[in-house]
């Protein structure tokens, strides 16, 4: 390997030194110029102006998550399906099966989670 090769990671190296600099020079700034006045009232759980009436680390039902990730999974996967409608005529038919396959592997997906129970909302 030439030293070209390594003066070209160095370019990128002093720009991640100088991006870490930088965050920390900002910390330090908010550091120096924030306010501090602690007292009781301000270092109770906020809850949506209502006073705290049990702990804050109460467990909360993962069927709420598992909801929100299928959401986020099932819609990402949706994103795939636009760049292939814009080059469909230009795929052909192979293009053609290979999206029908990731479609039936979403589907699988949906009526997997679906027959486990995991898009009931209560």
């Amino acid at each position: 390997m030439t030293p070209d090769y390594y003066v070209s990671y160095l370019s990128i190296a002093l720009l991640g030194l100088a991006d870490i600099l930088f965050v920390l020079a900002l910390i330090g700034a908010s550091r120096l110029v924030q306010r501090r006045n602690p007292y009781p009232q301000k270092l109770t759980t906020y809850e949506c102006g209502i006073e705290p009436f049990s702990d804050s680390w109460s467990p909360f039902a993962i069927r709420y998550y598992i909801f929100a990730l299928l959401f986020v999974l099932f819609d990402v996967e949706a994103v795939f399906l636009y760049p292939w409608a814009v080059i469909f005529r230009d795929m052909g038919f192979t293009g053609f099966i290979e999206m029908m396959i990731f479609i039936t592997v979403l589907l699988f997906g949906l009526f997997y989670a679906w027959i486990k129970g995991a898009l009931e909302w209560v």
